[in-house]
């Protein structure tokens, strides 16, 4: 009876198993037949991607699982076609299948975002990138296998640049491009402040810090000097952490930096947190055209880029306007002793740091650039945000139920050497070699710019940004140098001249103003709490008199002899005696404070009012150069504006009064800019995206230099000759505008 249990329990278990069997291999049948099916309408969705002479179909080995996803296809075929699933909710994909009951999940389980397995698979473990993998150290020895590796990833690459710009076209433009358009344009006006910093704040800081003209020259030049190092450091980073991440951080260390300088007292340590702040803020140009022109269809990419730029107008005149309205009210200020002053330019250099700190709030609500993520194979990440993207788009043009219909995207496969430090390293020993694989990664994707397929294309860029800027930065810092020696001029030919005066028992109590004494005669006068500018005394004699509370600028006496004359609180300081003799008098409490000429207020308000209207001017050339860039292409505006602005720069020779040469600032300041706005769309469309940043960030380094070379040459040549410097910026923009020539058009083009 027992025996007859067990026979039977065999029997009914063995019976099941063969059941089983049976049904495995109906599902194996019915299997290849689906993915037969699916490989075809793969096959038919991909060839829009792929040329037929460059990409022949891979038949059924692994090749046909990179290129079609492992047989899902790249979009939803239920989707498309208005299936069931969009009806259920959407929650079902291409990655949600049913199993059998051994398995153990159920129908419509969710497994993941839909991916290419085989793909992700080869490029993040079986290629020659693993560590440890079978034939990683051979193909990484094999000069051959490197080849074909690299050949394969530019394939990939080109591959992906087609795909992304049909899934941009899916996603539309819409909300979701316009909130990041303001987000990175309040980094673009942050740039923008940074650079009139500087010069808004030296007349009022001299004072404080005691700035002689040298400190003052470098004052200027050490924001450049910082922006240099700041556009290579962070556009190289951007290209291996990430452009978000990247931005992050260079815009915090310009927020911190600024909010330092605003409170210390001394020089060196102004200088030291300006420069940092130069670096912080020199990330912002090169990451922030490439952060956005990843999240721009073709047709859309040039206009909007170059409605970008506005915000560099905008960083102007946020600037100039806080300029004038908070450093000339001296009343916004406190004092702690003699030690520690914060006076209103200081209030100024705080809030110039806003626009930073806003971005930095705003950024942080946004998303990295899904093509970051797909070209350094994640897949996952790029798929999710170009959802979001899709979704917002849909969402805010009424159509929610719009569905994103791509499943799988293309991802290129990683040639970066990964270190395995294990659980036992040190800390400090894992920090150090991340920093300096990351450090070698950077080295040879700088390099890779100068390979032969972009050598041509960088040393033209570096010629074109060289010689732009290299004008464009040494003729608006001429502008007002030279609007200050008109003024001078005009200033010196209204001088009164007295000679052989004598003066006797009179009290002076009012502001003595741009004359000359000459032998002059001057007994028990009395001069009281007044303000001497520009006053020259020469050959004069002055005895018994008395100077109380005296403030003076460029005021000198030449020849002069003092007899037993008292000097109460004033700052004339010995080195204003020039050849002068002191009989019998005597020096009392002097002013404390720097022992030099500072400029007066009339000139500071002139330097904002001159760079609020250089700012306001280039509105016109923004408006056009964004409705023309898609219409005419980049190059034509590129080279037309900058031949405009060779022209224009010959009409300065007729700028002999003060109107007259801000009328010609404003006109060139309004041309030029759509030279810039050609040459910015123009960069970030010519190389790829694993190099866009670091070749970027490479030009606007080199941007910088130029721009400190053209401000000091310029410079040299105020009061000495326009011809010079006219000629030198002439000559530099033809040069560029004929070396535009040859650089390609990228109009019409997918990004790289």
């Amino acid at each position: 009876m027992e025996d007859g249990y067990q026979n039977r329990t065999a029997f009914i278990k063995g019976a099941k198993d063969i059941a089983k069997e049976v049904k495995r291999q109906a599902s194996k049948k019915v299997g290849r037949g689906v993915d037969r099916v699916t490989d075809e309408y793969s096959m038919r969705s991909y060839s829009r991607f792929e040329e037929d002479d460059d990409y022949p179909p891979s038949v059924g080995g692994g090749g046909g699982a990179s290129q079609d996803g492992g047989g899902g296809g790249y979009y939803r075929g239920d989707s498309q076609a208005g299936g069931a699933d969009e009806e259920d909710g959407g929650g079902h994909s291409d990655s949600t299948e049913g199993h059998d009951e051994d398995d153990e999940i159920y129908e419509g389980e969710y497994q993941g975002i839909p991916r290419a397995e085989s793909g992700v698979k080869e490029g993040l473990a079986g290629g020659p990138s693993s560590v440890g993998g079978a034939g990683g150290a051979q193909g990484f020895g094999d000069a051959t296998g490197a080849v074909a590796a690299e050949a394969e990833r530019r394939k990939d690459q080109e591959e992906l640049a087609q795909q992304y710009e049909t899934i941009l076209q899916e996603c539309g433009h819409g909300k979701f491009q316009w909130t990041l358009y303001f987000v990175l344009g309040l980094a673009l006006m942050a740039d923008g402040v940074e650079i009139f910093v500087v010069g808004f704040v030296l007349p009022s800081a001299e004072k404080d810090m005691c700035l002689s003209e040298p400190n003052k020259s470098m004052l200027g030049l050490i924001v450049y000097l910082g922006m240099m190092v700041g556009a290579f450091l962070w556009g190289a980073l951007a290209d291996r952490i990430g452009r978000r991440q990247s931005l992050l951080i260079s815009l915090s260390i310009n927020s911190v930096f600024s909010f330092f300088s605003s409170f210390v007292q001394g020089y060196s340590t102004f200088l030291f947190c300006r420069l940092l702040s130069g670096v912080g803020i020199g990330g912002s140009i090169p990451i922030v055209f490439s952060y956005y022109s990843e999240f721009l269809a073709q047709e859309k990419r040039g206009e909007h880029l170059s409605w970008l730029c506005m915000f560099w107008m905008i960083g102007g005149i946020y600037a100039s306007a806080m300029a004038w309205a908070i450093i000339p009210h001296y009343g916004w200020s406190f004092q702690m002793g003699s030690a520690y002053q914060f006076h209103s330019w200081r209030v100024f250099v705080l809030v110039c740091a806003l626009p930073s700190v806003a971005a930095i709030i705003a950024l942080s609500a946004m998303p990295e650039s899904p093509r970051f993520y797909l070209e350094n194979g994640k897949h996952d990440e790029g798929w999710m945000i170009l959802k979001q993207v899709h979704d917002t788009n849909m969402r805010a043009k009424g159509f929610p139920e719009k569905v994103f219909s791509v499943t799988t995207i293309k991802t290129v496969k990683q040639m970066d050497e990964l270190v395995d430090t294990g659980t036992d390293t040190p800390v400090w020993r894992r920090y150090k070699l991340k920093i300096m694989s990351l450090t070698q990664q950077i080295k040879n994707n700088f390099l890779a710019c100068f390979n032969p397929e972009y050598k041509r294309t960088t040393f033209m860029l570096m010629a074109v940004w060289f010689t732009m800027s290299f004008s464009y930065y040494g003729l608006t810092v001429w502008f007002p140098d030279m609007i200050k020696y008109i003024e001078k001029q005009e200033y010196e030919s209204k001088t009164k001249t007295f000679t052989k005066e004598r003066v006797e028992h009179v009290t002076f109590n009012f502001t003595l103003e741009n004359q000359v004494h000459r032998e002059g005669q001057y007994f028990n006068d009395k001069f009281l709490n007044l303000k001497m500018k520009s006053m020259v005394f020469e050959d004069s004699i002055f005895e018994e008199c008395y100077f109380e509370d005296i403030t003076s600028t460029n005021t000198f006496f030449r020849n002069c002899t003092f007899i037993a004359t008292l000097f109460y609180n004033t700052d004339l300081f010995k080195y204003r005696f020039v050849n002068s003799k002191l009989v019998n008098s005597t020096f009392l409490h002097n002013k404390e404070g720097c022992m030099l000429d500072f400029s007066d207020d009339n000139n500071a308000y002139m330097i904002y009012f001159v760079s609020f209207l250089g700012s306001l001017a280039v509105l016109p050339g923004n408006i056009v150069s964004a409705l023309l860039m898609d219409k005419i292409g980049r190059l034509r505006m590129l080279a037309g504006s900058s031949v405009i602005s060779c022209v224009s720069c010959f009409f300065l020779m007729f700028g002999s009064n003060e109107s007259g040469m801000i009328a010609l600032l404003c006109l060139f300041g309004g041309i030029s800019i759509a030279s810039w706005n050609a040459l910015d769309v123009l960069t970030v469309e010519l190389y790829p995206s694993d190099k866009r940043t670091t070749a970027f960030g490479f030009l606007n380094a080199l941007c910088k230099l130029a721009a400190v070379l053209g401000i000091s040459i310029f410079q040299s040549f105020v009061g000495i000759t326009k011809a010079v410097p006219i000629l030198f910026a002439a000559g530099a923009l033809a040069a560029g505008s004929f070396l535009a020539t040859k650089l390609p058009e990228t109009q019409g083009r997918v990004l790289q």
